[in-house]
């Protein structure tokens, strides 16, 4: 067989089976017939169930900044996000996600629906700035993690010495 006679045949294929596809697509529900599928996992719970574990603070070098490190989990079928840090420590937090090396201020991070949100060194974190005064190792701040779903839950951060890593 020649080979642009094969190339052909194999392009009227592809095509074939994906306007196929494509039919298959336009035959499902509308847009609001069904639930939202970014949001939404399969375990049929309509809520997110947020918990948050392994909070701290390392002890910060300079007086004018503190990152902050947890674990949010969705045990919930609804994804969530995580909008906005307070504390009464600091005069502002920033939410920062971290990509190619480089720190970038965000206005939400993801929950994913029956999935985890790490916050920790070198990734996702959160940026306290302006500090009332330095944090101290053994003190603890208080912090309240604003999610879009899910409302306001309020986190003791213990501060942890500079070089503090966390058991996995």
């Amino acid at each position: 067989m020649n080979s642009k006679a094969f190339r052909g045949r194999r392009c009227v294929a592809l095509l074939s089976v994906t306007a196929g596809l494509a039919a298959l697509g336009a035959c499902g529900p509308g847009p609001g017939a069904g639930p939202d599928t970014d949001s939404v996992s399969g375990s049929g719970d309509s809520k997110p169930k947020l918990s948050v574990s392994g909070a701290y603070m390392p002890e910060p070098v300079t007086g004018d900044m503190a990152g902050g490190f947890l674990t949010v989990r969705n045990a919930g079928g609804t994804a969530d996000k995580l909008t906005s840090v307070e504390s009464s420590a600091f005069g502002e937090a920033q939410l920062h996600k971290t990509s190619n090396q480089q720190m970038q201020q965000v206005k939400s991070l993801p929950v994913p629906a029956d999935g985890t949100l790490r916050l920790s060194r070198g990734g996702n974190h959160i940026m306290f700035l302006e500090p009332e005064r330095k944090p101290v190792k053994g003190e603890k701040v208080q912090v309240t993690l604003h999610f879009k779903k899910s409302g306001d839950i309020k986190v003791s951060m213990p501060v942890e010495a500079t070089n503090f890593v966390p058991k996995k």
